[in-house]
């Protein structure tokens, strides 16, 4: 009959099953899995497939003598044979309660069940057309019977091609996915099964379950990991809703598989999403991963408290190492400078010895000389000689005047005569020769003014107190100052005594020509310059009867060094620091600059002084002018 199998095609199934098929040697050699399921099939001397086997292994804790159990199915009768891809092909055989996980042996076995040479379950037997036939029963004719949707669900549980196609639309799966809302207080019991559902889908074995609370971290990132990366095997053929086989024509197959795959994408696409989107609900809801983060982010934050711990206390060593060089430096340099005072106090002492032990040997010489009536027959030899004796006095040394005066109190006034004007013609030839170098040098400098020349001053060339004067100019109005070289000149107009006025471009070539001087022109120059300050700031001329010692022995002279720019940063922060209202204040400004007196900051605080006063009137000069 029409849908129902023959005996000729039954019998052929019988040979194919119970009789052993020729067999060709073929040569191979299994590596892998492969391997493995030929050791197998040796050990057990059977010829088995791989997957064969795979799915003896997934059967092995089943008994083999149980029985297959069929549940019955209420609603066979009422299923409509066009309607049979809408039909629960499970349910159809029985197999409602195994579903996806019922082997293809059993499967077999249900599909045996319904032939007649092998019915041996009565639950399926009373089904088939021809026991319900005898049994009375009228049987509609054709494919119009519903035994036909019972051979459509053997067809296609039997094809795993045609059953994973039917397993991936499985009527009777959920496909549901839990919101965020669902699984806020009860997150392991709302996920733990929705994962297992959808772990069929996998196209690997063994997919990681969810897990408890108590899972490692190792464990929970495997198991998102998995899922992230998940690779289903479900497929939507089955819902292809034209079939190519039923085309007339190449093109309408080829249009209708284009239609049917697109629909597949489609579907395929929006389970890719509901299993992601299942995921990403599942990750940010896991109480596992928050308390993840906050461990780590407690781990990073202990760590970065660790390193700058650790930097704040290397700060402090450093800092504390660097205290103790300031510490060691500065009482290095107490020590050096109560060294240096003690030095100084005693040079101090030496120096006061040695100016009591001159003036004592000059003392000594004069009241000599004037015992003997300076050695002269009248007045004016007397008054001659007395201006020798106080050369000497001047000029000779501690050394020479203590061998003189013993020379003299050993001898006769002849004898001490004939000393005192050696002595003084030893002074006098020492005196020429130091006026001839001051001749020579006056000589030297005027050689070299004429050499740069004149330039400026209608014609009129520069004197020797002119230079100096410049010079000073140049260096007190330094460049950047506005208009600088008309209040240069202004400033020599108002200083220089030799009635000339220069002008700024009188100065200007007067400055260039002095850059090209040699350093030695330069330098006598400038000390011209300091004997011409000395000269004029000298307090009293010396005379006879206002004598003063030798310079190398006075130690209250002040110091006539340049001044160097810490020294002068110096003065200007202990003036700022001592106002004119403090008690002892130039002994104050003294202490705060080393290496000067009392008299030198005052000296440098006059020319200080002055030379401001200079700059301003020089200054005004010149805006009043360009305001005129």
């Amino acid at each position: 009959k029409p849908g129902l199998p023959s005996k000729a095609l039954v019998k052929g199934i019988m040979v194919a099953l119970l009789s052993p098929s020729a067999s060709v040697q073929i040569e191979v050699e299994p590596v892998g899995r492969w391997f493995e399921a030929f050791l197998k099939r040796r050990n057990r001397n059977v010829s088995a497939s791989f997957q064969e086997l795979e799915e003896e292994e997934e059967l092995s804790e089943e008994s083999e003598d149980e029985e297959l159990q069929l549940e019955d199915f209420p609603l066979l009768r009422t299923l409509d044979p066009k309607d049979w891809k809408n039909q629960d092909h499970y349910a159809v055989l029985g197999l409602a309660h195994m579903r996806y996980k019922a082997t293809q042996k059993q499967i077999k076995a249900v599909s045996l069940a319904f032939l007649p040479e092998f019915i041996r379950i009565a639950m399926v037997l009373k089904h088939h057309p021809d026991k319900r036939k005898a049994a009375g029963e009228q049987i509609v004719e054709g494919d119009g019977d519903y035994f036909t949707c019972i051979t459509k669900a053997i067809e296609i549980l039997s094809d795993p091609v045609k059953r994973r196609a039917f397993d991936s639309v499985d009527p009777t799966f959920d496909n549901a996915v839990p919101s965020k809302g669902e699984g806020k207080d009860n997150f392991f019991e709302a996920y733990a099964p929705v994962f297992e559902r959808n772990a069929r889908w996998s196209s690997k074995k063994h997919v990681p379950k969810l897990g408890t609370m108590d899972s490692s971290f190792e464990d929970v990132d495997n198991f998102y990991s998995v899922w992230y990366n998940f690779d289903s095997w479900r497929e939507f053929s089955y819902l292809d809703e034209e079939e190519k086989d039923k085309a007339e024509c190449r093109d309408e197959r080829r249009w209708i598989e284009k239609q049917n795959r697109a629909a597949r994408a489609t579907r395929k696409k929006e389970e890719m999403n509901r299993l992601r989107t299942l995921v990403d609900t599942a990750y940010s809801l896991d109480p596992r991963i928050k308390k993840f983060k906050d461990d780590e982010k407690t781990r990073k934050e202990n760590e970065k408290k660790a390193k700058a711990d650790a930097k704040r206390k290397e700060q402090e060593e450093k800092e504390r190492a660097r205290q103790a060089e300031l510490d060691a430096a500065r009482l290095a340099k107490e020590k050096e400078d109560e060294e240096a005072k003690l030095v100084a106090q005693q040079a101090k002492k030496e120096k006061e010895i040695q100016k009591k032990a001159i003036k004592k040997e000059r003392q000594k010489l004069r009241t000599t000389c004037k015992n003997w009536n300076y050695f002269g027959d009248n007045e004016s030899d007397s008054v001659k000689m007395m201006e020798d004796v106080e050369k000497l006095c001047d000029r000779l040394e501690l050394v020479s005047l203590q061998s003189l005066n013993e020379g003299l109190a050993s001898g006769s006034k002849e004898e001490g005569k004939v000393a005192v004007e050696k002595q003084v013609q030893e002074v006098n030839a020492q005196l020429q020769k130091e006026k001839d170098a001051e001749v020579q040098a006056r000589q030297a400098v005027r050689t070299a003014v004429q050499a740069s020349g004149g330039g400026g001053g209608g014609g009129k060339g520069w004197n020797e107190e002119e230079l100096p004067l410049l010079i000073k100019a140049v260096n007190l109005f330094p460049a950047g100052t506005n208009a600088r070289w008309e209040v240069i000149a202004n400033y020599m107009n108002l200083h220089s005594t030799s009635g000339i006025k220069r002008t700024a471009k009188d100065v200007i070539n007067k400055a260039k020509n002095l850059q090209k001087l040699e350093p030695g022109q330069k330098d006598e120059i400038n000390k011209k310059a300091f004997e011409k300050f000395n000269k004029e700031h000298a307090a009293v001329p010396q005379t006879v009867d206002n004598a003063v010692p030798s310079e190398r022995f006075d130690g209250a002279e002040a110091n006539t060094a340049s001044w160097t720019t810490e020294e002068q940063k110096l003065l200007e922060q202990a003036l700022k620091t001592y106002p004119v209202s403090t008690p002892e204040r130039w002994e104050k400004i003294a202490a705060a600059v080393p290496g000067r007196t009392k008299k030198d900051c005052m000296k440098r605080y006059k020319e200080l002084v002055e030379m401001v006063k200079a700059k301003k009137a020089a200054q005004e000069q010149v805006g009043s002018k360009s305001k005129k």
